[in-house]
């Protein structure tokens, strides 16, 4: 008998709905950035998430159009499992992760102590797929 092959991903999504983070105007979230990680940038407002960043979770979905600037909120998943894409310091099962920049996310850093407000390494890693991305248990 061989081994089932389990699909994680989207089980039991916890979804928000944020404001998106602007410059000179300009939302920072398009459409080609759905499926990207995304930050926390300002209350209750998202955008792309930094090298380093705390990741807050997945963009699903942007209201409007790329030419509604201003007007437009974001869906993000914020709790359950999702697939990221990950660039290096590509991270590992079991171990948490950071904004790697340019649409991934990272393998955490080593944390002597944890800076004022807590650690910000999140989630849960459950399946590193090579050097494209992986799954990620958002707690």
């Amino acid at each position: 008998m061989s081994v089932r092959y389990q699909n994680l991903d989207a089980v039991a999504p916890v979804l928000v709905t944020f404001s998106v983070s602007q410059t000179t105007g300009v939302d920072d979230l398009k459409d080609s950035d759905l499926g990207a990680p995304v930050m926390l940038t300002d209350s209750n407002e998202v955008g792309p998430i930094t090298s380093g960043g705390q990741l807050l979770g997945k963009l699903i979905s942007l209201t409007l159009s790329d030419n509604d600037d201003g007007q437009r909120l974001a869906t993000v998943q914020v709790g359950g499992i999702c697939r990221l894409a990950i660039g290096t310091t590509y991270p590992t099962v079991g171990n948490r992760v950071v904004g790697g920049g340019s649409g991934t996310v990272k393998q955490a850093p080593t944390v002597a102590s944890d800076p004022a407000g807590g650690n910000i390494a999140r989630g849960t890693v459950l399946e590193v797929n090579g050097t494209t991305d992986c799954v990620i248990l958002l707690n």
